[in-house]
């Protein structure tokens, strides 16, 4: 096979069996993947044919033959990291976006809820309940307010999460993890 070209079927096909499996078994060592590093040295010697002007067969063949199945292994793995990179970024993306609106929804449908669970309260307890969960103010600050007594406010604010923790019961997984990830960021 000294400086032949290859510009026929035969000598195409004596390159073509005599290095196939080792070149396949060298793709195989760098991909673990069967079926993929039989792609690729089979699109190799398939360029090698499509060439239009015949290929000079040197003794340095088998060398050439090689850097070709190595170079489009890398170029395969690279495209792979891309793939998988690519993949990655898209599901995270995903995700986040999933996360955020099922948050978004489970808080709406818990307004909603929380909204018609106030409701439910009794005038003066849903104002206690009001200055103190979402005012932010002490007992003794509300006491003085409504100039009523401090017992009267926990009494009413015991009525007030006792009704409101039944109303809500079915949102109460959902609170507790809301709250353990505000906490936790």
């Amino acid at each position: 096979m000294d400086d032949l070209f290859i510009d026929n079927e035969a000598v195409f096909e004596q390159l073509f069996k005599k290095y196939f499996r080792e070149l396949h078994a060298y793709a195989f060592s760098l991909l673990k993947d069967w079926d993929v590093a039989e792609e690729i040295v089979q699109a190799m010697f398939l360029k090698l044919w499509e060439r239009d002007e015949a290929v000079q067969v040197r003794p340095a063949i088998k060398s050439y033959l090689y850097k070709s199945v190595y170079h489009s292994c890398l170029n395969y793995i690279r495209g792979q990291k891309v793939q998988l990179k690519y993949q990655t970024t898209t599901v995270i993306s995903i995700k986040k976006q999933t996360d955020d609106t099922a948050q978004k929804i489970n808080m709406s449908e818990l307004e909603l809820h929380l909204h018609r669970a106030l409701s439910k309260l009794p005038e003066k307890c849903r104002a206690i309940f009001q200055l103190s969960r979402f005012e932010e103010l002490k007992y003794q600050d509300i006491a003085k307010q409504l100039n009523i007594s401090i017992k009267t406010v926990e009494t009413q604010m015991s009525k007030a999460l006792k009704i409101l923790r039944r109303e809500l019961k079915e949102f109460l997984p959902v609170i507790t993890l809301m709250l353990f990830n505000i906490f936790r960021s």
